[in-house]
């Protein structure tokens, strides 16, 4: 079972991008995929709000509610590193390899 972030106030959103959805709330800081060339500090729009709820009521879109959710680029940041190892039995082979994702961070201001 899924649990909404709501803030004081109740109101929280659904919005689409990088191919999944996230719920947010006003002052959230999401990693995202990447959205292209930003700056720190730029504006974005995500225009994809799949659900908006304003704590009294809930506006379900089809496939989208036309509202537009406005966050601020943070950057351009790494995740993790992973390491991938392949490996068979009884031949003498493996293999291993590195991974860090980079993602896009962003800061929720108001829905």
């Amino acid at each position: 079972m899924a649990t909404t972030k709501k803030t004081k106030d109740g109101a929280f959103a659904v919005i689409a991008t990088g191919g999944k959805q996230y719920v947010v709330a006003a002052g959230d800081v999401l990693k995202v995929e990447l959205l292209g060339e930003h700056q720190a500090g730029d504006k974005i729009e995500f225009d994809q709000v799949l659900l908006s709820d304003d704590g009294s009521s809930a506006k379900v879109g089809t496939p989208t509610t036309g509202t537009k959710v406005k966050a601020t680029y943070l950057g351009e940041k790494k995740g993790p590193k992973l390491t991938i190892v392949r490996y068979k039995a009884k031949s003498n082979r493996d293999r291993r390899i590195g991974h860090r994702q980079h993602y896009a961070e962003v800061k929720i201001e108001s829905l």
